[in-house]
């Protein structure tokens, strides 16, 4: 009997200290679970042609020698909503020397360009108006979890693979000294 007290004590005490540990604001590398497929560091950059809510087509040939950062989202998507305010403040901080691309993986025109206006997104914005899981471009990018963002370098390089806006940051951070 007392084995078995002992060990529901010890049980107990180990969930309320894990739990206490994520009550903290300790942040979860959510990384090591959501952004494992997606493609390493060090790995060419697929190229695609998208069209933006105008039409227009938009390859990734086009900013080569640019540090682009490719924003997978949707406007239905919780933590991409949530994620906005923090893109634009990167946008404003870094846009004038980094390309900001959003990819939206909204399967209606009206649905992706009503929530880019209603929240002021003024960087450019990619779709197939298709859903993640029928993309081509989510399928190339490995891309299985949304937020999603790669940060591309100047020779078509990824350097940076997340699904965790503070990790953009700190790499935008990181890399601003060096880029023209």
């Amino acid at each position: 009997m007392k084995k078995i007290l002992f060990i529901t004590t010890m049980v107990l005490a180990f969930a309320f200290g894990a739990k206490a540990q994520t009550a903290t604001g300790v942040q979860e590398d959510t990384d090591a679970k959501y952004a494992t497929e997606m493609l390493n560091v060090g790995t060419t950059a697929p190229v695609f042609t998208l069209s933006d809510p105008d039409g227009r087509k938009h390859s990734l040939k086009d900013f080569k020698g640019q540090y682009v950062v490719l924003d997978f989202w949707a406007s239905w998507c919780p933590d991409c909503r949530k994620d906005v305010p923090e893109v634009k403040a990167l946008y404003k901080k870094y846009g004038s020397k980094v390309k900001f691309i959003g990819i939206s993986f909204d399967d209606k025109r009206e649905n992706w360009t009503k929530y880019i206006g209603a929240n002021d997104m003024p960087w450019l914005h990619l779709s197939e108006l298709k859903r993640m899981r029928e993309s081509a471009i989510a399928k190339s990018y490995k891309i299985s979890w949304i937020p999603a963002v790669y940060i591309i370098d100047t020779q078509g390089r990824i350097v940076l693979k997340t699904v965790m806006i503070e990790k953009v940051a700190a790499k935008l951070k990181e890399i601003s000294g060096s880029i023209k």
